[in-house]
């Protein structure tokens, strides 16, 4: 598994701070969905895990478009920052 592609973007003392925050709850989603596809990358047939990467891709995606309704400066700042594609608009 690869631990360089995890992000830490904040300190301790923030992360503490902001923990409720729809920006941290994207950056741990975010991290989630990183470590679930690189071991779905060795363990092809884990479906479990496989189902937990759809569930978890969900949580993000709604967090994201709740951001994008809210507020769209931060969204675009988080997009950029987490390097994860942008929402599709119907």
């Amino acid at each position: 598994m690869v631990k360089n592609s995890f992000i830490s973007v904040s300190s301790q003392e923030e992360k503490e701070k902001n923990k409720g925050s729809v920006e941290f709850q994207v950056l741990r989603f975010t991290n989630k969905i990183r470590r679930l596809t690189s071991h779905l990358e060795l363990h092809k047939k884990d479906y479990l895990s496989q189902m937990g990467l759809l569930k978890t891709l969900g949580k993000r995606q709604r967090l994201l478009a709740y951001l994008s309704k809210k507020n769209r400066v931060r969204y675009k700042e988080l997009i950029v920052k987490l390097d994860i594609k942008e929402l599709k608009t119907r």
